[in-house]
């Protein structure tokens, strides 16, 4: 899978993506599919695998609603010149993180683009990251999309982590590493990726949810092979969980700090060995998509903060 080339009329890559990580190209709502547009070329085919088993969802159950974003064209235009050049080679830290502030990453506004892993899910309300692979127009077609459907979606950015002995991460990827939900009224936050959307924290105390910061990942990754550098030694996937319900939640066995922070949060945790799916580029949320849950669409803000 991994060596076939991809192309549509504008280009063609010489390689593909694996299809492990499906939160990342499909977001699930209710009874509503969505198909994420997804940014990189790599993964331009990726929802083909899934829709097998959509098709007999949409046979099967007559509520089943099933749509796609609009498919990018992922042309050259979608994408900033020499950002990666510049990335190394020209700007500054303060010119890394001012970009950073004004999300200002390596996509143009050419055409909405966004990640279905950016996204996560409270009830009728959903918060989505502003990252590297979700831009402002991806966020404005699904703030639209959602509201059509009388749900809410917010906006919210992350402020860089500052480790020691290691160059500053000006690059977020994915909130399931960052924003977490356990429970209603509680939810775990990175405190090296802190959220810096002041209206996110007032929506967050407005509702009486309590925002904790998860203890930090323990657990030394050494891999062999890995798709990306991000996992190697302690990494923030520590964070990157499975709930089962509002009590039980299912974590890295050897992220034993965390399991233990849940446990004495009243979770009842679910160790799971993981370390070896990791280097493909995604933990227990990534590879993992919910398309059943029972109960219903619940308003766990029920007070809003005006104009976001």
């Amino acid at each position: 899978m991994l060596n076939v080339p991809v192309s549509n009329p504008y280009w063609t890559q010489l390689n593909c993506h694996g299809v492990n990580n499906t939160r990342d190209i499909t977001m699930i709502h209710g009874n509503y599919i969505i198909e994420a547009t997804t940014c990189r070329r790599t993964r331009y085919w990726e929802r083909m695998n899934l829709r097998p088993i959509f098709e007999r969802y949409f046979k099967e159950d007559p509520e089943v609603v099933h749509f796609a974003a609009p498919m990018p064209m992922l042309t050259d235009e979608s994408y900033v010149r020499n950002y990666y050049y510049d990335y190394e080679h020209t700007w500054t830290d303060e010119e890394k993180t001012k970009r950073l502030h004004n999300w200002e990453f390596q996509l143009s506004e050419k055409e909405p683009l966004w990640d279905a892993a950016d996204a996560m899910r409270f009830g009728k309300d959903i918060f989505h990251q502003g990252s590297c692979v979700t831009n402002k127009g991806g966020m404005d077609w699904l703030k639209r999309m959602f509201a059509s459907l009388g749900l809410r979606l917010h906006h919210v950015l992350f402020d860089t982590p500052k480790e020691k002995d290691k160059p500053d991460n000006h690059h977020p990827w994915h909130i399931d590493v960052n924003l977490v939900p356990l429970r209603p009224g509680l939810c775990m936050y990175n405190p090296d990726w802190s959220p810096r959307t002041p209206e996110m924290w007032d929506l967050f105390k407005k509702n009486d949810w309590e925002l904790i910061p998860a203890a930090r990942p323990t657990y030394v990754h050494k891999n062999k092979v890995y798709l990306t550098g991000l996992y190697e030694g302690k990494s923030w996937i520590s964070m990157n969980t499975f709930s089962i319900d509002p009590k039980t939640v299912c974590v890295e066995a050897h992220e034993t700090a965390y399991c233990e922070q849940l446990d004495k949060l009243g979770m009842e945790v679910v160790p799971i060995p993981y370390e070896k799916v990791i280097p493909f580029g995604g933990a227990l949320h990534c590879t993992t998509l919910d398309v059943y849950r029972e109960g219903t669409c619940e308003d766990y803000f029920p007070k809003q903060v005006e104009g976001y």
